[in-house]
């Protein structure tokens, strides 16, 4: 049977200011400016509403100097999603940026690789410059989830629905997973850390921020088997993300349709 299709909304609400230089594993200083927007994702059909990621708290943006361009809450209601209406949370992994606000979507159960509980609240957290990426804030309250008996631990690949799958990718963290969900045009990824920008993955460049290098260059590749083309791979903070998808309202309120055909590929 043809699985069913889902729509499928990037949700910008928060951007930075960048350097291109910052951006990749093998830079040229000479490169400019390469902003960096903050995304979650909304997947809706079969009577199911899946958040994929949920964004970083007001806390996380005081503390890191992130100013919103939207409350994630408010850009969920502007599609008219209530937080109790949200059924699944998939956290692709656990930095701040994408594992704020969990406490928000108490009737939803959190879908996470085992690797990246384990990461998280492990020995690597003993290094600076690998828990800088997370709020423990954050990751206790993913504990607190565990405890109420709303957490699916995953050990690779795993489907979620008919129509919706996870993919272990590891690199950027230890449990870095991906979320490839079918459309009306096809099969997308939403690629979340495994590619930053679309140029990540062209010039196989990694962004920096990394646990393993490794594994992430081989995610690529895993990455191009998921998708009939370049095209149906979503990168996770990517302002081109919001140049090349149709934005839900007119003018643009930072919600874009990615199950829609993106503009041509430059």
């Amino acid at each position: 049977m043809a699985a069913p299709l889902y729509e499928v909304y990037a949700i910008k609400y928060a951007s930075v200011a960048r350097r291109a230089s910052d951006n990749f594993l093998l830079h040229d200083i000479h490169d400019g400016q390469m902003d960096l927007d903050f995304y979650f994702w909304l997947i809706r059909g079969q009577d199911r509403t899946m958040l994929v990621d949920t964004g970083f708290s007001a806390c996380s943006a005081s503390q890191r100097g992130r100013a919103f361009s939207q409350e994630p809450a408010t850009a969920l209601a502007r599609l008219q999603v209530k937080p109790s209406d949200v059924d699944t949370l998939i956290l692709t992994h656990l930095h701040y940026d994408h594992a704020g606000n969990v406490d928000a979507y108490q009737n939803a159960q959190v879908h996470l690789q085992d690797a990246e509980m384990q990461y998280a609240t492990g020995r690597y957290m003993c290094h600076g410059a690998l828990r800088h990426f997370f709020s423990v804030e954050d990751v206790a309250t993913v504990l607190r989830r565990v405890y109420d008996d709303k957490v699916c631990f995953h050990d690779g690949d795993a489907q979620i629905a008919p129509g919706v799958e996870l993919y272990k990718i590891g690199g950027h963290t230890a449990g870095l997973q991906i979320v490839r969900v079918h459309t009306q045009r096809g099969w997308i990824v939403l690629a979340s850390d495994a590619m930053h920008y679309y140029r990540n993955y062209e010039d196989r460049n990694p962004f920096p921020a990394i646990l393993h290098v490794g594994h992430m260059m081989e995610g690529y590749k895993r990455i191009a088997q998921l998708v009939d083309s370049d095209a149906h791979i979503v990168p996770g903070h990517d302002p081109e993300v919001a140049r090349r998808y149709p934005s839900q309202a007119k003018p643009d309120n930072g919600i874009y349709l990615l199950h829609e055909a993106p503009s041509a590929m430059e």
